[in-house]
């Protein structure tokens, strides 16, 4: 049948319309569907992170929240202390340690850096048992604060450490009467950005809560930190290891141990938490913080380092893995440890008068490599490889 012109100027305006449809349709892709979020292909992001971290990154929530922002994030694991000597860093979008002090090497050693970030943080704190907390309190090493929460004298805990003090030679030991000496444990000083941690605020104690500020002054030191670790024996590459021989030995193994605050909060609202009634928080005196702060050496890096910043989704998503947000969402782990029942266990940010201050870069390292000289000569075990500390928490 022959068509008239009418049926053919009708069929092919509605061909235009199909094809002006489908047009649309290609071009809103990677524009955003119709609820704003991004509906083409991702930007794939690449980072190396403090391991802490891996738990959050790999968060199905968290690469959702991601997603919306048109990111897809993958990250590998390594030691903080390690990350600036890691061949092809750069190469990456971002960097993520667990310090600020981490970040600032990565920034002095490594070629391309294009921005840093301070972005989150957790205190560091001191895993123990509520016995414990009553010995150090009668002998005045403890106490409760204002806000009820335990807090340690890290210059009387040196004193006994200093004096090979043991547990059992304390006035009302009947509690732990334990013949070994009185000691923290933490990780190994020689991989463990948590150990290097402790060790700063030990010197920090240590020169009359003042910075140490030369070789010369932290040389004099050294006798007096290196005991701290030294007298450990064997210690973990990660802040994982001794905390997880506290969950499953209890006190006879590990009375207390150097942890993040956020490694107590994670593991306390897990369903199956290994934590007991038994089992308390407490705070160092003066405190540290651990700040992840993160490294880019790209602008779609800067764009995931903005993301993490300002979403506030993504703040309170890092509360449940135990950070604490900076910035404008700050308010957002006091609110979700609230919403936990467990204001009672962890600090509010105004309480957090007493900081201790790192050294540098440089005096750190020295301090780091004298003692990890020490642990050669004392025919300790090699500090882990690098594939170990990448496979745990630093």
């Amino acid at each position: 049948m022959r068509l008239r012109a009418p049926h053919i100027i009708g069929i092919a305006l509605i061909g235009l319309g199909i094809a002006a449809v489908l047009v649309v349709q290609l071009l809103g892709l990677g524009r955003g569907g119709s609820d704003g979020r991004p509906s083409g292909p991702l930007t794939v992001v690449q980072g190396v992170v403090g391991s802490e971290k891996q738990a959050f990154f790999d968060d199905p929530e968290v690469q959702r929240v991601f997603a919306d922002h048109g990111f897809d994030v993958r990250v590998t694991s390594s030691g903080s202390l390690r990350m600036a000597s890691l061949p092809d860093l750069a190469e990456n979008d971002f960097a993520f340690p667990a310090s600020a002090i981490a970040a600032k090497n990565i920034e002095d050693k490594v070629d391309g850096v294009v921005g840093t970030h301070e972005l989150f943080f957790s205190p560091m704190a001191v895993a123990t048992f509520q016995p414990i907390l009553d010995l150090l309190a009668e002998n005045g090493v403890a106490e409760q604060g204002a806000d009820d929460k335990w807090v340690i004298d890290i210059a009387a805990y040196l004193e006994l450490v200093a004096a090979d003090t043991r547990w059992n030679q304390l006035e009302g030991s009947e509690a732990y009467a334990s013949p070994r000496t009185v000691l923290i444990t933490s990780t190994d000083i020689r991989s463990s950005n948590s150990a290097a941690m402790y060790l700063s605020l030990a010197a920090y104690v240590l020169a009359d809560n003042s910075v140490v500020t030369s070789q010369t002054q932290a040389q004099k030191l050294l006798p007096e930190l290196g005991k701290l670790f030294l007298a450990q024996g064997y210690s973990g590459s990660s802040s994982a290891a001794p905390f997880a021989t506290y969950l499953a030995q209890g006190m006879g193994a590990v009375p207390m141990v150097m942890i993040y605050e956020g490694q107590f909060l994670e593991e306390l609202i897990k369903e199956n938490s290994r934590i007991t009634d038994e089992m308390v928080l407490a705070y160092p005196s003066p405190t540290f913080f651990s700040t992840h702060t993160g490294v880019t050496f790209s602008e779609h890096g800067e764009q995931v380092m903005r993301v993490i910043s300002e979403d506030a989704e993504l703040a309170r998503l890092l509360a449940v893995h135990g950070f604490r947000a900076t910035g404008d969402n700050q308010a957002l782990f006091t609110e979700f440890v609230a919403e936990q029942g467990l204001e009672a266990e962890f600090a509010s940010p105004g309480s957090f008068v007493n900081i201790a201050q790192e050294p540098s870069y440089e005096v750190l390292d020295y301090l780091l490599t004298r003692i990890g000289e020490e642990y050669d000569l004392s025919g300790a075990p090699p500090a882990p490889s690098e594939a170990e500390a990448e496979g745990s928490q630093p």
